[in-house]
């Protein structure tokens, strides 16, 4: 089954053989961002300043520590030197990380590339110190691992090649041999300076990024091994995806689910996108079998996401205006631009068809939680 239907994909197909693998942590496998969402914002606020949301959602994506503390420090003009910052806020995220989920395909990723006994290496700007004890929380991730390097191990963090070049070179693998899967565009720059081949998956605020990858994909469940002459995945299961289950609630509306937030922050990261299905419940009470379809609002300057729910058993007029909490449990497949906010009928049934003959099989998560 191929995933990848979507026009974002654009995948070129690589002259050199793929021998290895470097992935980056932050945004790419773990969504420390949410989980870490409020941190600079409290900090800022005992020194009396107000946070910019919007500067710090886009400036400091993929930066080095030592860059973004000095960036911080100066735009807000704090009493601080960036080591002084940097001790006093380190204690607020450390609280925080364990909190961290793994993004959409990522543990499947890792599990595929270990299993099929492929060389691996995480390369981050971050800290090797933070990044042991991010992954810590993160059962099997350490030891999957061939190599893990922080930019502290290096002469200088990305965008500069050398995090990706030392990875290469502990993989004894070239770096024409290599494919890097990142989330920032300071990532991308790294992986195409040192001259190697680079996916990117990245948040709707880096769309820089497509145009210097290879390849651009929503999420890792879109990523297909063989299209780089490695492995295929052998998880599907027909035509569906069996994934770790994804929770959200919102309000239900003719057929939309507007996402509740957290902290002012949608509760679902950027990668989860796609053609989805699972379990919904309306005000606790009964349960329903859905269609979730997520991508973007193509009509709108914002961007913003859009979550469509289709009930295979049950109308959607007659729970309209009320709460929902839904749990996904497939996949199936990439949504392309045109179909996010209206499917084709013959496709939407099509969906249904996959997703009815799944959910009822033991390889797919049972609703619950939910009532």
């Amino acid at each position: 089954m191929s995933c990848c239907n979507s026009c974002h994909c654009n995948v070129q197909t690589p002259n050199p053989k793929i021998l290895a693998l470097i992935l980056d942590l932050d945004g790419t496998l773990l969504d420390t961002e949410r989980a870490t969402k409020g941190v600079v914002k409290e900090f800022l606020a005992k020194y009396g300043k107000v946070m910019n949301e919007g500067m710090e959602g886009t400036k400091k994506l993929g930066m080095t520590l030592t860059d973004s503390a000095a960036a911080i420090v100066e735009d807000y003009d704090l009493p601080l030197t960036p080591d002084q910052y940097i001790k006093e806020i380190i204690p607020m995220y450390q609280e925080k990380w364990m909190y961290a989920k793994a993004l959409p395909g990522a543990n499947r990723l890792i599990k595929h590339l270990y299993n099929h006994g492929i060389p691996f290496a995480l390369a981050s700007n971050s800290l090797r110190e933070y990044i042991d004890l991010k992954i810590s929380h993160q059962k099997g991730w350490k030891e999957c691992f061939k190599v893990i390097l922080g930019s502290d191990q290096v002469k200088a963090g990305k965008p500069s090649p050398y995090l990706f070049e030392e990875a290469a070179k502990r993989m004894d693998v070239d770096a024409a041999n290599c494919l890097v899967i990142e989330d920032s565009l300071v990532g991308v720059k790294a992986a195409k300076a040192a001259k190697m081949e680079v996916v990117a998956v990245p948040p709707l605020i880096e769309a820089g990024c497509s145009s210097l990858a290879n390849t651009v994909l929503h999420s890792l469940l879109e990523f297909q091994p063989e299209l780089w002459g490695l492995p295929p995945f052998e998880d599907w299961v027909d035509d569906a995806l069996p994934i770790e289950p994804i929770h959200l609630t919102g309000l239900y509306v003719n057929g939309f689910l507007c996402e509740a937030t957290e902290g002012g922050a949608f509760a679902l990261p950027d990668q989860v996108f796609g053609a989805f299905f699972g379990f919904a419940t309306v005000d606790m009470h009964k349960t329903f079998n859905v269609v979730v379809s997520i991508g973007l609002d193509q009509c709108s300057c914002l961007r913003q996401k859009v979550i469509k729910i289709c009930m295979i058993d049950g109308t959607n007029d007659c729970t309209s205006n009320k709460q929902m909490k839904i749990q996904i449990v497939g996949y199936i497949r990439a949504l392309t631009s045109e179909e996010t906010t209206c499917i084709d009928t013959e496709l939407l049934e099509e969906y249904k068809s996959i997703a009815m003959a799944s959910m009822d099989l033991p390889t797919f998560p049972q609703h619950c939680g939910l009532l």
